[in-house]
């Protein structure tokens, strides 16, 4: 049985991850149990975007990732996703994870760059599965990256 950890609020100084949502994994569809965080900065508490972590491994995780954010139009160029990837990298280890996935479109070139700034490798660049969700919403290809985290 999965325990959720007391993760309210984290913060590097510049951004708080302010926990909205801890989400039970579902079996029936194969999803991990989730923290889902908003991003806002520390200073003014103005919501700069989200992002959420998947807690555990399997074949959603590999096509959908571990991490999941968004930065709203507005706030984008301020370097918020990785910061907040690197904060919510110790929820992750509180879990004794060891990596992280990470998907994003091929075209999504903000969030490759976001990869890279974190250090994350690119395994490879995948068509994704006909019975994948992604897929059925429309999504064809995700690059795959992995986040070593200690």
């Amino acid at each position: 049985m999965f325990n959720f950890l007391d993760f309210d609020c984290l913060s590097d100084g510049e951004i708080e991850l302010v926990c909205k949502e801890k989400i039970p994994e579902n079996k029936d569809k194969k999803y991990v149990p989730t923290y889902a965080f908003l991003i806002r900065r520390t200073n003014d508490k103005v919501e700069v975007g989200d992002i959420n972590i998947r807690i555990g491994y399997n074949e959603n995780i590999y096509y959908g990732g571990n991490i999941g954010y968004g930065i709203c139009e507005v706030y984008r160029g301020n370097n918020y996703a990785s910061k907040a990837c690197n904060i919510v990298k110790q929820v992750a280890l509180a879990h004794d994870m060891s990596k992280l996935l990470i998907t994003v479109t091929p075209e999504n070139t903000p969030s490759r760059r976001t990869c890279e700034k974190i250090g994350a490798k690119l395994l490879e660049i995948v068509d994704l599965p006909i019975h994948n969700q992604m897929y059925l919403e429309g999504e064809r290809r995700k690059c795959i990256y992995e986040w070593e985290l200690a």
